[in-house]
C-alpha cells in the first residue's frame, strides 16, 4: 500500500486547505487582510470578496454566494461582519466556520442612519475627502506608531474605492436588518473578535453577539482598536489560525 503519509491525488480531504472567504470593511479592499492573506494562504486557498456594486447587504451576500467555494469558512470585518452574517442566514449549510471581527448584528438606529446622510451628500456633492477622513478618524484606531501608516493605507484604499461605491456602500448599511435570529441559529464554530480600543464597536457589543451564538468563542485584541488585521497583525493572524485549525463540529 501506500506510505502513510502519501495521499492519492484527489482524496486530499485535510481540512487545512478550508477556503477562506475574507469580507472587508466600508471603503477597504483586500489590502485591509494583507498580513492575515500573506500568513495564511500557505495553508488555505483565500478569497477576498469586494462590497462594492450593491446598495443592499442582501445584494453583497447574493455576489458573495455566487463566487464562492461550495463550502467555506467565513470572516468579517466591520461592515464585512455583517455581510457575513447575512451570508450565512442565507446559505448556512456552504459555511463551515464563521467569525465575526469588530462589527454589530444590529439594525441602524434612526440616528445613525440620518448622520450619513449629510456623508452621502459631501461625496456626491465631491467632497470625498471630507467624507473619507470622518469615516476613518484616527481616534478608530487605538494609538501607536504604526496608526499613521495606516490612516495613510485607508485614505489610499478609499481613494481606490470612490465616492459611488461609498454612496451604496452608506446604503446598505442604512437599511441593514437585524440579524439576532441569525446569531441564535448558528451551529459552525464562531468566532467574535474585537480590538479592545475599538470606539466603533466595543468590547460589550461583541460580549452580546457572543453570548447569543451557542458555542461562540470571543477573543479581544489588546493595542487594537477597529481593524485589529492592520494594528496588531501578528495577534490577529495567531488568533485566527488557531480558529481555522479547530475541528469541524456542527452542534
Amino acid at each position: 500500500g501506500l506510505p502513510s503519509r502519501v495521499k492519492p491525488k484527489g482524496l486530499d480531504h485535510d481540512m487545512t486547505r478550508e477556503p477562506l472567504v475574507l469580507i472587508p470593511p466600508m471603503l477597504c479592499d483586500a489590502r485591509v487582510f494583507g498580513p492575515l492573506t500573506a500568513a495564511l494562504s500557505p495553508q488555505h486557498p483565500i478569497c477576498i470578496m469586494p462590497t462594492t456594486g450593491a446598495e443592499r447587504i442582501e445584494e453583497m451576500a447574493s455576489c458573495i454566494l455566487d463566487w464562492a467555494p461550495p463550502k467555506f469558512a467565513l470572516l468579517g470585518l466591520s461592515m464585512g461582519g455583517t455581510v457575513a452574517l447575512e451570508v450565512i442566514r442565507r446559505a448556512p449549510t456552504r459555511v463551515t466556520r464563521i467569525a465575526l471581527m469588530d462589527c454589530t448584528s444590529q439594525a441602524e438606529t434612526p440616528q445613525a442612519a440620518a448622520a450619513r446622510e449629510p456623508l452621502i451628500v459631501a461625496a456626491r456633492a465631491g467632497r470625498f475627502a471630507d467624507v473619507v477622513a470622518q469615516e476613518m478618524p484616527a481616534h478608530c484606531l487605538a494609538d501607536g506608531p504604526r496608526r499613521r501608516a495606516i490612516l495613510d493605507l485607508l485614505e489610499t484604499m478609499a481613494r481606490a474605492i470612490g465616492p459611488v461605491a461609498y454612496v451604496a456602500q452608506a446604503r446598505a448599511m442604512q437599511r441593514r436588518r437585524d440579524q439576532s435570529a441569525t446569531l441564535r441559529q448558528i451551529r459552525q464554530p464562531t468566532l467574535v473578535v474585537c480590538g479592545a480600543e475599538d470606539p466603533i464597536w466595543p468590547v460589550r457589543r461583541h460580549e452580546f453577539m457572543a453570548e447569543m451564538v451557542p458555542y461562540a468563542r470571543m477573543e479581544v485584541i489588546a493595542g487594537a482598536g477597529h481593524l485589529p488585521p492592520l494594528e496588531q497583525p501578528q495577534r490577529t493572524v495567531e488568533v485566527i489560525r488557531a480558529f481555522m485549525q479547530q475541528p469541524v463540529v456542527l452542534r
